[in-house]
C-alpha cells in the first residue's frame, strides 16, 4: 500500500532520487568487479607450488675470478653444508621458484613440426627433488651414475644425446598427453629426443609470466651445477631452524672460500612473499577502493534520509495525527531506500557485466561468475536498509503535534 504514495513522492524528486541510484548502481558494479579482482589476486597467492616451502632456505653466492677446479669445489661446499645440524639436504640448483628468473625451453612431440607444442621450465641439480620436497607419484628419479656435468653440456652439444631421462611434472604430462600415462614419452627438445622416466605431483616454474595456466610445466634434467662464478644452494630443514641453518650456511660457504659474495639468503617462505607483493598490494588497494565505495555510498543515503526528514516533518505529523504508528513511517522510509535501492542495483549489475567483458576482452581475465551479482544485491540491500535507519527512526520518533505546529 506504500508503494504507490512513494513512488509518487520520489517524482516530485527526480534529481535527488537519480542521483542515490545512480550512486548505488556505479558501487554495485564496482565493488562486484573489484571483489571479484581480489578473489583472484587472493587465489594466484595461494597457488600450489608442489615442493616443501617451508622448510627450504637458499644462498646465492658470487666467487671472485675463475676457480681452479669447480667441481671439487662444489663437493667440498656441499659436504659441508650438509654437516650443519638440522640440514636434511642440499642442492646445487639452476634456479628455484618464485624468483621471476627461469630457464626455458620448447617442447615438440614430433621433430617434423614447425611450432613447438609448448613452452616448459628446465631444472637442474643433483638430489634437487629430494631437497625441494617433489612428491614422485609415477616412474623413478635419477640414478646417481645418470648425471651428467652441465657445464660439460653446455661446451660439448654432443653429450645433450648422453641424457637418458627427463621428470615431469604431472600437470605438464596431462597437457602434452592428454588423458594418456606420460612414461616412456619421448619429447623433443630442437631435434634431440629425450625420454620421460618420472612424474611429480607439482613443482612450480620460477616465473609466471606466460599466465597462471602453466604455472605447472616444469622439467627436471639430470645435469650437475658447480660452482663456478656464481652459485645458488638450496637447502632442507625444520622450519624452526631455518633461521639458524641460513646463518651457519653463510659462515660455512665464506670459511670455505673467504673470496666469495653471500649475494642473497632467504627463506622460501620470503621469496614467495616477496614474488606476490604486488598482487597483496593490488588487493589491498582494492579492498580500499570497496569500502571507500560503500561507505560514501552509506553516508549518501544517510545524507538524502535525513534530507527528507526535515522536509517531511509537516507530512510526518499529519500521518501521526491520522493515525500512522511509529513502525509505518519507519516502514515508509525503508521501503522507499529499498526501491531505490533495488533500481540502483538492476542498473549496476548491467554495469557491472559490461566492465567484466571489457576486462575480459583487454585484459584476459575470466567471466564474472554469476552468484556476485545476487550477493553483492544483498550487500548493497543492507547496507541501504542499515544506512537510512537513523533517518528513519528520527521520522518516526516526530510528535504529532510539534510536526503539525511547526508549520
Amino acid at each position: 500500500m506504500d508503494v504507490l504514495p512513494i513512488l509518487s513522492t520520489l517524482r516530485r524528486h527526480k534529481i535527488t532520487a537519480l542521483l542515490v541510484v545512480l550512486e548505488i548502481a556505479l558501487t554495485c558494479a564496482i565493488v562486484c568487479n573489484a571483489v571479484f579482482l581480489i578473489s583472484q589476486r587472493l587465489e594466484r597467492m595461494q597457488m600450489t607450488s608442489g615442493i616443501a616451502e617451508h622448510e627450504l632456505v637458499q644462498i646465492q653466492a658470487f666467487g671472485i675470478g675463475k676457480p681452479d677446479d669447480a667441481r671439487a669445489h662444489t663437493q667440498e661446499d656441499l659436504a659441508a653444508l650438509r654437516q650443519i645440524p638440522g640440514v636434511k639436504s642440499v642442492a646445487l640448483v639452476n634456479e628455484v621458484p618464485f624468483t621471476n628468473s627461469s630457464w626455458n625451453s620448447s617442447i615438440k612431440l614430433d621433430p617434423k613440426q614447425k611450432l613447438p607444442t609448448l613452452n616448459a621450465t628446465q631444472y637442474f641439480g643433483e638430489d634437487l627433488l629430494s631437497t625441494f620436497g617433489a612428491k614422485l607419484v609415477a616412474g623413478r628419479n635419477f640414478n646417481p651414475d645418470e648425471y651428467l656435468e652441465f657445464r660439460q653440456v653446455q661446451r660439448d652439444e654432443t653429450l645433450q644425446k648422453k641424457v637418458t631421462g627427463v621428470i615431469i611434472t604431472r600437470a605438464l604430462g596431462e597437457k602434452l598427453w592428454p588423458g594418456q600415462s606420460a612414461l616412456g614419452k619421448p619429447i623433443y627438445l630442437g631435434d634431440d629426443s629425450v625420454r620421460v622416466i618420472g612424474v611429480v605431483e607439482g613443482l612450480i616454474r620460477p616465473s609466471l609470466f606466460n599466465g597462471d595456466d602453466t604455472a605447472q610445466w616444469s622439467m627436471v634434467f639430470p645435469l650437475r651445477m658447480d660452482t663456478g662464478n656464481a652459485s645458488r644452494y638450496v637447502l632442507r630443514t625444520a622450519p624452526k631452524d631455518r633461521e639458524r641453518v641460513l646463518a651457519a650456511a653463510a659462515a660455512t660457504l665464506r670459511k670455505a672460500n673467504p673470496h666469495r659474495i653471500i649475494q642473497d639468503k632467504k627463506t622460501l617462505d620470503d621469496i614467495r612473499g616477496e614474488f606476490f607483493q604486488d598482487d597483496r598490494a593490488m588487493a589491498g588497494l582494492l579492498a580500499g577502493v570497496c569500502i571507500a565505495l560503500l561507505v560514501v555510498t552509506a553516508l549518501g543515503i544517510v545524507g538524502l534520509g535525513s534530507f527528507w526528514v526535515a522536509q517531511r516533518r509537516r507530512t510526518i505529523g499529519v500521518r501521526r495525527a491520522l493515525g500512522a504508528t511509529r513502525r509505518n513511517i519507519l516502514h515508509y522510509f525503508q521501503t522507499e531506500n529499498f526501491l531505490l535501492a533495488t533500481i540502483g542495483i538492476a542498473l549496476g549489475m548491467v554495469l557491472a557485466y559490461g566492465i567484466n567483458l571489457f576486462l575480459m576482452l583487454h585484459y584476459e581475465l575470466p567471466r564474472l561468475p554469476a552468484y556476485y551479482f545476487p550477493v553483492g544485491a544483498v550487500v548493497l540491500w543492507l547496507i541501504g536498509q542499515a544506512a537510512v535507519l537513523g533517518p528513519a527512526m528520527r521520522a518516526a520518533a516526530v510528535p504529532p503535534v510539534v510536526a503539525t505546529r511547526s508549520v
